[in-house]
């Protein structure tokens, strides 16, 4: 005679709580030097941290904006499941669409065992969650006179962390363009070139160098990016994580209610946006200062804030390995790719 012993199931308060994702997603990476010597530990991924200093710790968890609950009585098993009310569903969108596209077209080489079709919804779900979520952009105080324009650019973060958050490979970026009556382009700063690069990054061009965070733009070659810029012991800039045991830049933008002056060291900011008034956990608001050069109106002024998961300089540093099978696969498959490497997140336009 064969017996099913059957518990059914319970409900569990821990699952509801912020904390739960904590124990996963709080990172801190250990630096190490001569002998594999530690020499400092780096707050590597703190998403929590970033949300409990900010309004959402009050408002809405984790589990609120990566699981969506279903709105009707659902049960969570197909046998004898009790429908309950409440529940999410386990979608867990991020933002890494870009790592999703990767494994879908090498799904052969990296052995994937998930669908086509599977991968290819979860990259573009990836995308429009990001564009419907994460940020908004507005362009405000356009004043034209002395043969220059000047506008304003305000940029909030509308997540409960950090934009972005976590591996800090990822960037987002402010991507400005003036046009004259005739559309000629009249300024652009942070184009986004076709390797994946930015234009005037010095970061991109150079990895001993970066952009520092700025409150008026003015040249091209200037670009506003929010990112987060890793020192080694020496103070040099760096990709490697157990090298790194610093920030020399933190500009991420801010979630709501995050006070940058009170924030405890492994969340807070770092470099120029510490002590810039317009960079607060409302958002952030860059000048752009342009001359025109005699070009005639009305001018059209847009800006796009650009997401990019894998920065270029983080996986171009990997080529120094490149006699190694895995960064030179790697950096194959991204050199191949690299051009769908970023999205926009949100764009404003005005004339005048």
């Amino acid at each position: 005679m064969l017996f099913l012993l059957f518990r059914p199931e319970q409900e569990e308060k821990h699952i509801r709580d912020a904390k739960l994702c904590a124990t996963c997603h709080t990172l801190y990476t250990t630096a190490r030097g001569e002998g594999g010597k530690p020499i400092g530990a780096l707050p590597e991924q703190v998403p929590y941290l970033e949300w409990l200093h900010s309004d959402y710790r009050d408002k809405q968890t984790c589990q609120d904006c990566h699981m969506p609950e279903v709105k009707e009585p659902t049960p969570i098993a197909k046998v004898l499941g009790i429908p309950r009310q409440g529940l999410h569903r386990h979608v867990f969108v991020g933002d890494n669409f870009f790592m999703q596209n990767m494994l879908n077209r090498y799904r052969d080489d990296l052995s994937v065992g998930a669908l086509p079709q599977e991968l290819s919804s979860a990259a573009q779900d990836t995308v429009a969650f990001l564009q419907s979520k994460a940020a908004s952009v507005r362009i405000e105080n356009v004043v034209i006179g002395d043969g220059r324009i000047q506008a304003d650019v305000s940029v909030e973060n509308r997540g409960g962390h950090k934009l972005p958050t976590a591996f800090p490979s990822r960037r987002a970026w402010l991507h400005v363009l003036v046009r004259d009556r005739d559309h000629h382009v009249v300024f652009e700063s942070g184009a986004l070139n076709g390797n994946g690069s930015i234009q005037g990054n010095d970061n991109d061009a150079d990895p001993t160098r970066f952009e520092p965070h700025y409150r008026e733009i003015n040249s091209s070659d200037q670009v506003q990016i929010y990112e987060s810029i890793l020192g080694d012991r020496e103070g040099r800039v760096t990709t490697g994580l157990i090298a790194a045991v610093d920030y020399l830049k933190d500009n991420r933008l801010l979630p709501h209610g995050f006070d940058k002056q009170t924030a405890e060291k492994d969340c807070t900011v770092y470099g120029g946006a510490a002590d810039d008034p317009n960079f607060t956990g409302a958002g952030d608001k860059v000048k752009y200062s342009v001359a025109l050069h005699g070009a005639q109106g009305p001018f059209e002024v847009e800006a796009e804030l650009w997401y990019e998961p894998i920065g270029y300089r983080w996986a171009n540093n990997l080529k120094k390995y490149d006699s190694a099978a895995e960064p030179h696969r790697f950096n194959t498959y991204f050199d191949a790719m690299n051009s769908g490497a970023a999205v926009v997140l949100a764009r404003a336009e005005v004339v005048r």
